[in-house]
């Protein structure tokens, strides 16, 4: 093992995969985290006999995280596990309608021919061209950089130009989904994957309708005690390959000398390394931890994604309709969203998402009860009320509820605790909150994200969702490997 060393600023599940990648080539590998714990947002706590997950709650392309240990030669299983679900989720709308939609893609075409009124033929075929683009562009947008030359110099770039015309990149995913289907409802179904990556489905490019492809080709997995076990498999596989994980230790300052970064200072004392990797919020490592760097503005003014706001309530009763995943739809989707993105407040008639862990790991809440995530897409923090913002959602989404469910849970809830943008972002270091860095409303979006790496420091990388190719689990381990791939062995 080379006595070169790579410093990590963050240990969320981009810093731990990054710390990994880099450990696994020969370098001594230090991850700084400001919190007591690691994770990032992929954290969980216990109130009242309840077990909630804090942050992200879909988990797909289990692949990018076995391939961290298969790295090593060792059986992800030996250390994380994780079940398919074979109904992906449970659809909502308040005049009854009801929607499971099965693991099985032919099972969803058939089901959802039937429930919804479509001809067969035509979900085949959505379904098939979103399968087009991701193939097309996944090498390029997701697993390599998009700021070097050697990306577009490859044949796999001259097919995706060749066949820009499959891409929809001028037209905006509701406008995609409305060329294929008829009915609203599925329309709205479909619309719901922008908010994967934090964007608005009347904004966000029709590419991203490659998405659903994403969840209905790889399927939806739950690992065996939560979400949190995703980041917390890693952090104890790191600790066990030597990686050197330091909690309660601010990073104040990345140093450099002569346009190469040599250290950091963190509120104990100062660390020399070969290499370092933010994966901090890309905004406050530049104005935080680069302040006499020349700022990116372009970047840093992207506008910022959506962000949430999540109440986590013991239910003390059992709600036998509703699986792991569940969405209660607004009656005006396009409504809403100008809400979130033009005048930054919450629409009074928000989908809600009910996640509950608790239908897959009982002991999440005590028997006869179930532990709800409910979350519903919120601005981010633009310096809002949230505190008044937090009584009206409670009362949107209580009404949401029973207009959908036919119960008024008020009565039924046995503890809360509640996350707005304003804590998501004081916990986490998101900037305003946003769940996912910049938001994907712009075709333009993509080439925007900031680079893997720094083109003013030498040996300065970045990680994580703020950055190329983008926010969620998959896409943060994907940067992971851009920035491994970037930096030759110790």
């Amino acid at each position: 093992m080379s006595d070169k060393r790579a410093l990590i600023i963050g240990a969320g599940i981009a810093g731990i995969a990054t710390a990994l990648r880099l450990r696994h080539k020969g370098y001594q590998v230090d991850v700084f985290e400001a919190s007591p714990h690691t994770g990032g947002k992929l954290h969980a706590i216990k109130q009242d006999d309840f077990r909630f997950d804090l942050g992200p709650s879909l988990f797909t392309m289990p692949h990018f995280v076995d391939e961290i240990f298969q790295l090593y030669d060792e059986k992800p299983e030996k250390y994380f596990e994780y079940i398919k679900k074979e109904n992906v989720c449970n659809y909502f709308w308040e005049d009854g309608t009801q929607f499971q939609a099965n693991a099985s893609v032919e099972q969803f075409i058939v089901e959802a021919a039937k429930i919804f009124g479509e001809e067969e033929k035509n979900i085949q075929a959505y379904l098939k061209r979103n399968k087009e683009k991701y193939d097309l562009t996944a090498s390029l947008f997701l697993e390599k950089s998009l700021h070097q030359a050697k990306t577009y110099f490859s044949l796999e770039t001259f097919t995706a130009i060749s066949q820009l015309y499959k891409l929809n990149l001028s037209e905006n995913l509701n406008a995609v989904n409305q060329k294929y289907f008829k009915n609203p409802k599925l329309v709205q179904l479909f619309n719901r994957f922008a908010t994967y990556n934090g964007s608005s489905p009347y904004k966000t490019p029709g590419i991203m309708s490659m998405i659903p492809h994403l969840e209905m080709h790889f399927g939806t997995f739950y690992p065996k005690g939560g979400m949190h076990e995703i980041s917390q498999s890693l952090t104890r596989f790191a600790e066990d390959k030597g990686v050197q994980f330091h909690l309660n230790t601010k990073v104040n300052q990345i140093i450099s000398e002569n346009e190469k970064v040599t250290g950091i200072k963190t509120n104990k004392t100062i660390y020399n390394g070969d290499l370092v990797i933010s994966n901090m919020d890309v905004f406050n490592s530049y104005h935080n931890l680069l302040k006499d760097a020349k700022k990116p503005k372009k970047t840093l003014q992207q506008e910022a994604s959506s962000s949430a706001l999540i109440f986590y309530w013991g239910i003390s009763r059992e709600f036998p309709e509703l699986d792991l995943h569940n969405i209660l739809f607004s009656e005006d989707y396009e409504a809403e969203f100008n809400s979130i993105f033009n005048t930054k407040k919450l629409y009074k008639d928000p989908t809600v998402y009910i996640n509950v862990t608790s239908k897959e790991t009982p002991t999440d809440a005590p028997s006869g009860a179930e532990n709800w995530f409910v979350m519903i897409n919120s601005p981010a923090n633009y310096g809002q009320n949230w505190e008044e913002l937090k009584v009206k959602a409670k009362t949107y989404i209580l009404s949401k509820i029973e207009k959908c469910l036919g119960v008024d849970v008020s009565d039924l809830i046995a503890t809360e605790h509640c996350w707005t943008p304003v804590s998501i972002e004081e916990e986490t270091s998101s900037y305003r909150g946003s769940l996912y860095g910049a938001s994907s409303n712009s075709k333009w979006a993509a080439f925007l994200r900031h680079p893997n790496f720094s083109s003013q420091y030498k040996n300065l990388y970045f990680c994580g969702g703020s950055v190329h190719p983008g926010g969620g689990i998959p896409l943060c381990l994907l940067s992971a490997k851009i920035v491994a791939d970037l930096i030759p062995k110790a």
